[in-house]
């Protein structure tokens, strides 16, 4: 099988799509099979790969980890032509993915797709609801061809059946438990970090308005006195509304700017609760990631992060934007190792049963009966 991938993010951008992407694309190589990725160059150093097709691009205005590009259509046409790929995967509705969609039909190559943002709900947190029924509109029509539209949860899937989507499957998210795991020194990051609080608050992701980031100060003034100067919050990440929240941050509120490998996986160990209160989630990564480190996150009950967090098992989930329900939340389990303790323990066994190889198989077979329908001329 020849799988020829259209994105609008791969590295080295960081966001869950680009690594996931980059996840899935290791995998095919491990295994033998040819590919083709057709992306934007990155606003970073990019990775020179014969296998990868950059082209020149602009940050995209609501998410400026995903870029705009220009595709040269010749060029992908050719390389098309030449490698003859059995199915073409759109993961993103932007240039390059329409790049995929126009020569998928032109070329009559099985289309498959992945859904992974829902940029609906960006759209609240920039004042542009007024585009939302535009937004769903393009994309209904952007997905109707496809085969099949693989999304990372049960809410996503529901969310779009809702919108008139068909032919959606579920392509949840995996992790890779031997880089992610509680069995690190916890002193490594108070070290680093010169924390001397008792408890340590981690939130990673992207700092921006729709994670809903700008609560946490919020939050953290609602803890019962008796907590609230044993706390130091560790803040991961980077994004737009970095320098308003650490205008607004408390002095026991440390940021650390992006982490990745050994560095990012002693932040998660060390730390005694994952905080995210984004609601915009179509799956959470890194809920999955604090999941496998042992540390019980406490989320809100919105999207895809239901189906990671169990509430009262692996964590707690809060109403959106409910404030007091967070520090509440956050209380409980601090005042209670006991129930912090079996809740670290079932988020790790948990995260040891979503191994990346099963999930990826199961895209593969996907692949396979969507070529094998094209062939039998089984309508989309």
């Amino acid at each position: 099988m020849k799988i020829a991938i259209f994105t609008d993010t791969f590295v080295p951008d960081v966001n869950g799509v680009a690594k996931t992407l980059k996840r899935f694309t290791d995998y095919l190589s491990s295994k033998g099979y040819e590919y083709r990725v057709f992306a934007p160059k990155s606003a970073s150093q990019s990775l020179y790969s014969s296998d990868i097709h950059r082209f020149k691009s602009l940050p995209f205005f609501l998410y400026p980890e995903i870029r705009l590009a220009l595709p040269n259509m010749l060029h992908v046409r050719d390389e098309l032509l030449q490698f003859k790929p059995d199915i073409i995967h759109v993961a993103t509705p932007f240039n390059v993915g329409l790049c995929g969609l126009h020569y998928a039909k032109k070329l009559n190559i099985p289309l498959v797709g992945s859904y992974h943002t829902d940029f609906d709900k960006y759209l609240e947190y920039y004042d542009l609801q007024f585009l939302t029924k535009v937004l769903w509109r393009y994309m209904g029509w952007f997905h109707r061809p496809m085969r099949k539209i693989f999304v990372p949860s049960m809410d996503t899937l529901e969310n779009l059946k809702k919108h008139g989507f068909v032919n959606l499957d579920i392509w949840p998210r995996g992790i890779d438990c031997n880089a992610f795991h509680p069995n690190l020194n916890p002193n490594a990051i108070r070290n680093k970090y010169q924390i001397k609080e008792k408890y340590i608050l981690l939130y990673v992701g992207r700092i921006a308005p729709e994670k809903d980031v700008l609560l946490l100060p919020d939050i953290h003034e609602q803890l019962p006195d008796n907590i609230k100067d044993d706390v130091h919050w560790l803040i991961v990440g980077e994004g737009p509304s970095k320098e308003e929240l650490m205008s607004r941050a408390i002095g026991n509120m440390t940021f650390t700017g992006f982490l990745s490998g050994p560095d990012l996986a002693h932040v998660y160990a060390g730390s005694d609760l994952f905080v995210f209160p984004s609601p915009t989630e179509t799956f959470g990564n890194v809920v999955l990631e604090a999941l496998a480190s042992g540390t019980p996150a406490i989320c809100a009950n919105a999207g895809g992060v239901r189906t990671i967090v169990k509430d009262k098992q692996t964590g707690l989930l809060c109403g959106e934007k409910n404030i007091t329900h967070f520090a509440s939340a956050i209380a409980e389990l601090l005042l209670d190792r006991r129930k912090r303790t079996e809740m670290s323990l079932n988020g790790r066994q948990y995260a040891l049963t979503q191994t990346w190889d099963s999930i990826f198989e199961a895209l593969l077979t996907n692949y396979e009966v969507a070529i094998e329908d094209r062939k039998m001329g089984v309508l989309a």
